[in-house]
């Protein structure tokens, strides 16, 4: 048999062990043409994506990839939108069976299995397919603080100080290891754990604006990208303080001009 006949099925391995429609799954989320970062410290985590228009025509406001899960957790979806509208109702239906069986919000640990659970179901059985999307998932946990994890098609999902994913994930994941190296005056590498619950609000929001702009070499306009936040710091509103919101675009100039005047 051929590759091609190894990709035809979903729950066939191919000789050297490979599920190739899973791989393509995979592909789909590179091919996307958008790019996510996640950066999370001390007391908040956040997300910053791209936001491409791809008509004159289209209504702005309705095109987006930041989605509200619960109250506390929100998430970045990168690859087919309609997959990613798909995973976001069916998490958004998980968390609120949870808070109805349990009586209180499903912490963001606990979202991420289940839907990494879900995912992987979708790559052994024959009547499904694996949805081309990855999901940054970030929120406050009452216990450990800001969280972020990562799942992807395949049903592998794990915790991260910061990750990437999309078109430029391997540039903006090098971008991060290499920023992480320096951070906590060069200690960075040997604990990044402690190195993360250094940085403050502001720094975090500049280090994921800092990757985008970076490994797509491009000074970012408020209109382009969209910024996600969960934070607990005193910078934050007190209303919106511990809660999920996407900045509108007058705050997202402010980071902007911030970081491109300490550039």
């Amino acid at each position: 048999m051929s590759r091609t006949s190894y990709d035809r099925f979903l729950t066939v391995f191919s000789p050297e062990g490979r599920l190739y429609q899973v791989e393509y799954a995979f592909k789909a989320i590179t091919g996307s043409g958008h790019t996510a970062v996640s950066v999370r410290g001390m007391d908040t985590s956040v997300v910053i994506t791209q936001k491409k228009v791809p008509d004159k025509l289209i209504d702005a406001s309705s095109v987006t990839h930041l989605h509200s899960i619960t109250p506390t957790i929100g998430c970045v979806m990168t690859g087919l939108t309609a997959d990613a509208k798909a995973q976001v109702f069916r998490a958004q239906k998980e968390a609120a069976d949870w808070r109805y069986k349990y009586g209180y919000e499903i912490t963001p640990g606990a979202l991420a299995r289940r839907m990494a659970n879900i995912n992987q179901v979708y790559t052994q059985r024959a009547g499904m397919r694996p949805l081309g999307i990855s999901m940054i998932l970030i929120g406050i946990d009452p216990d450990h603080g800001p969280q972020c994890f990562k799942l992807d098609p395949a049903g592998y999902f794990v915790g991260f100080h910061a990750t990437a994913a999309g078109q430029k994930q391997q540039e903006a994941m090098n971008h991060l290891e290499k920023k992480w190296k320096k951070l906590d005056n060069g200690k960075g590498a040997d604990d990044p754990a402690g190195a993360s619950k250094a940085l403050s609000r502001d720094e975090v929001i500049e280090i994921a604006i800092e990757a985008m702009s970076t490994v797509h070499a491009t000074d970012y306009k408020p209109g382009e990208i969209e910024i996600g936040i969960v934070s607990t710091s005193d910078d934050e509103n007190p209303k919106t303080r511990g809660l999920w919101r996407v900045m509108d675009e007058a705050e997202v100039e402010h980071h902007l001009l911030a970081y491109a005047e300490k550039d």
